[in-house]
């Protein structure tokens, strides 16, 4: 009989909890129980899992070392949120697989995708980072062609959905969209500028060097889940009027020549990713087409005649399931798998 783990989802209610909740269900994750986690505003709340309705219960400091023993906690709450109470879960000696930016740059912490590097987790490592939506859909596509080929450098724009910035920047878009189409004036809240029908070039606060927080999140994460520091990342994030589904146009030079049929069989075999690459039929990766689906998708792929080396391509994959919640749950899968949960 398959042994079972307790869990606990703390933001459970917002865009990224849901499908954590979700997806442990639709993965047949060995769930003996489930704790629903969230701010006092949720309480009340009852959420399903399981065929069973559980109420969402206040995020406080004992919360995980309260009634039975939580295994393993996905934390979807914010970055504060993290910081405060995954050590608490930590001390408890709760697995904690965390989304936010708290702790993926920390020396110790395992910042993981499961398709590249499993070997980072560890059974004394309790606290164990997420990695940022864009860069996780990336790496998954590129660690593959860099075992083979090592890439030198990566040049990255990425065309980002809206619900990467949560409920609220959802709701906005469809606010903004319905009201231009009855030619209403449209006031910004979430986002700096209007969304609908435009493009905004900056995702998070700018930093000294002038790129956005978000862009700095693709050099350094990239870097770290791919164990080589030498890789040279430039990248630029722009929001885009989708509800669902990152897409990024990806140069990467290779130190070794490899060919566009080269680099399509290599990803035809890669865990987690779909090519979708037939131009004579205009198949190539669609953000609509990605919703709701666990793979990262990519096509486009071609030579960049630029350069001796060079590839470009066209990366599509579903932010709040890759990008989020599935990357999470798979962490979760390989902490059974190795034998780390209780």
């Amino acid at each position: 009989m398959m042994k079972k783990y307790n869990v606990a989802v703390v933001g459970a209610t917002g865009l990224v909890g849901v499908e954590m909740v979700n997806t442990l269900e639709r993965r047949k994750f060995p769930a003996a129980g489930i704790r629903l986690l969230a701010s006092e505003r949720s309480i009340g709340k009852k959420m399903r899992f399981q065929g069973k309705e559980f109420p969402v219960e206040e995020l406080r400091p004992n919360s995980f070392s309260r009634g039975e023993k939580i295994d393993v906690a996905l934390f979807s709450a914010g970055t504060d949120i993290s910081r405060e109470y995954a050590p608490l879960a930590a001390r408890e000696g709760v697995f904690v697989i965390d989304n936010s930016n708290a702790w993926r740059m920390e020396k110790d912490v395992p910042l993981v995708v499961p398709e590249v590097n499993p070997h980072a987790l560890a059974p004394d490592r309790k606290i164990i980072a997420n990695p940022n939506c864009s860069t996780i859909q990336m790496v998954v596509v590129l660690n593959p062609l860099h075992r083979r080929a090592k890439i030198k450098r990566v040049v990255v724009s990425t065309y980002q959905s809206v619900s990467g910035a949560g409920k609220e920047a959802v709701d906005e878009l469809k606010t903004q969209i319905e009201a231009l189409a009855h030619d209403k004036k449209v006031k910004p809240r979430v986002f700096p500028h209007q969304i609908a029908y435009d493009c905004i070039p900056q995702i998070d606060v700018f930093t000294e060097n002038r790129y956005t927080k978000e862009e700095m999140k693709m050099v350094n994460e990239t870097r770290k889940i791919m164990g080589d520091y030498s890789i040279n990342v430039s990248a630029t994030c722009v929001r885009v009027p989708v509800f669902r589904g990152h897409s990024e146009s990806v140069n990467i030079e290779t130190q070794r020549k490899i060919t566009a049929g080269e680099a399509t069989e290599i990803l035809k075999g890669a865990p987690g990713v779909a090519v979708t690459d037939d131009i004579k039929h205009l198949k190539y990766p669609l953000a609509v087409n990605a919703a709701y689906k666990d793979e990262t998708f990519v096509g486009r792929i071609r030579e960049d005649e630029s350069i001796p080396n060079g590839l470009n391509m066209w990366i599509v994959s579903d932010n709040l399931l890759k990008g989020a919640a599935l990357n999470a749950v798979e962490i979760a899968e390989e902490l059974v798998h190795n034998g780390y949960l209780r």
